[in-house]
């Protein structure tokens, strides 16, 4: 730990709930918690609710380009693009993602075929996570979804790089909630809470790697490759 330095990183947790500010979020509850973690330790943290803003759907960079008269996806992109923590959180409904987690993926995908200046892709050097709050099972489920996304397109991803909260099935109190004695729904259980300090420092010590070692372009970027290779190495031939 000695040899890593956070101060100079940058987190970004998009909030997938489908409540618009300025109502109670309780998955903002969870990365307010997770977010504390990391600026304790120097971290830059922002965070925005997506259904805050008309993002259209669709997998182009702008998708004003493609028909839509509104997207304010290119004004949030500059915010993704600098985070060298990208976290997704989201509230679980039927046991799945929510529309807007799902709209935030595909806006995350339009940009994977664009490069940064070491010619890899532009989230390379970058880490992501996930956290989930909900009333139903459902979390493993939605992490898989969410991690194998930011994998896919360029994302590293630590170990223990998702957390969340599970409440009773059925009715009840949601993540954060006051209860009668005074108490807040959640905030004792340990499993959520060792869980999204793993999820925190492991973000933080992946991100300071990739900025101390990153990724190189060999092996990944064909103009790097060694003369006469086609693919990085040379195929049995036929």
């Amino acid at each position: 730990m000695a040899d890593l330095k956070y101060g100079d990183l940058n987190a970004l947790f998009i909030n997938t709930t489908l409540t618009k500010s300025p109502e109670t979020s309780h998955t903002q509850t969870l990365i307010d918690m997770c977010g504390a973690i990391m600026e304790k330790q120097g971290v830059s943290v922002e965070s925005f609710r997506a259904v805050d803003y008309t993002i259209a759907p669709g997998v182009q960079p702008n998708m004003r380009k493609a028909g839509w008269d509104d997207d304010a996806w290119p004004e949030l992109w500059p915010k993704v693009k600098n985070a060298d923590i990208l976290v997704l959180a989201g509230p679980i409904w039927l046991g799945d993602n929510s529309s807007e987690m799902k709209k935030i993926i595909e806006r995350l995908y339009a940009h994977s075929a664009q490069v940064g200046d070491d010619g890899l892709p532009v989230y390379y050097q970058k880490v992501g996570g996930a956290l989930f709050t909900g009333n139903e099972d459902g979390l493993k489920h939605c992490a898989m979804n969410v991690l194998y996304s930011l994998g896919h397109i360029g994302y590293t991803i630590p170990p223990d790089a998702d957390a969340g909260w599970l409440g009773e099935i059925g009715p009840g109190p949601s993540y954060g909630d006051k209860m009668d004695d005074g108490s807040h729904a959640g905030f004792e259980r340990n499993f959520t809470n060792q869980n999204t300090t793993f999820l925190a420092w492991n973000l933080m010590h992946m991100a300071a790697i990739l900025k101390q070692h990153p990724i190189p372009a060999h092996g990944n970027v064909p103009s790097a490759w060694e003369d006469g290779e086609r693919f990085g190495f040379e195929p049995p031939q036929a």
